[in-house]
């Protein structure tokens, strides 16, 4: 597995091993020694979504002691991942990355624990896979508020770019607080 920096700490880009020929391809997506290096405890859960062309979901985390480090993917489809280092005490604190999964460039992206996370499907019927380590907890959910001004987020750029005239939200991820006016606190840690 190759594993990428990006501009913020201890977030990375995976790019799993892939062999194939004639008859298809084989890849091991998922290797637990590697990724316990980087922080990722295991899976407790592994999810999918699906969404229409022009879905933003996000910017979501859990409160501790539930947050979650995640592995995401789009197994079909297309998506434009972003995530937000929300650790207080990060020299990238409030910064973000954007980052295109495709069914076909096979990338996966390492969103470690303290970040929001959400994305934008750029085409119908998009399934988005998370592996998580830690279980759900609906009593410790939390957001940002997706397009808050002081993150910079070039939304309406990646709406043009890929033909999507409105965003799909739903109700509650049009409520949550900027990052200014959020009072859970993250720190750095593996």
């Amino acid at each position: 597995m190759k594993i990428i920096e990006t501009e913020i700490l201890d977030c990375y880009i995976l790019e799993p091993a892939k062999f194939g020929d004639e008859r298809g391809y084989f890849s091991p997506y998922y290797i637990e020694k590697e990724l316990k290096e980087l922080g990722f405890l295991g899976v407790k859960q592994a999810n999918r979504s699906m969404s229409s062309k022009g879905v933003v979901r996000g910017l979501h985390f859990q409160e501790d002691p539930m947050c979650q480090a995640k592995i995401v993917e789009v197994i079909k489809g297309s998506a434009i991942d972003v995530v937000v280092d929300i650790r207080k005490d990060s020299l990238t604190f409030g910064k973000y990355i954007a980052v295109k999964l495709t069914e076909d460039n096979f990338r996966q992206l390492y969103v470690p624990r303290g970040f929001a996370h959400g994305f934008i499907s750029l085409e119908d019927n998009t399934v988005f896979q998370y592996l998580v380590d830690n279980d759900y907890a609906p009593d410790k959910e939390g957001g940002i508020l997706w397009n808050d001004p002081d993150l910079g987020i070039p939304w309406d750029k990646l709406f043009k770019e890929n033909g999507i005239d409105k965003p799909i939200l739903s109700d509650k991820d049009k409520i949550h607080p900027r990052l200014k006016d959020s009072k859970v606190v993250f720190t750095r840690r593996k």
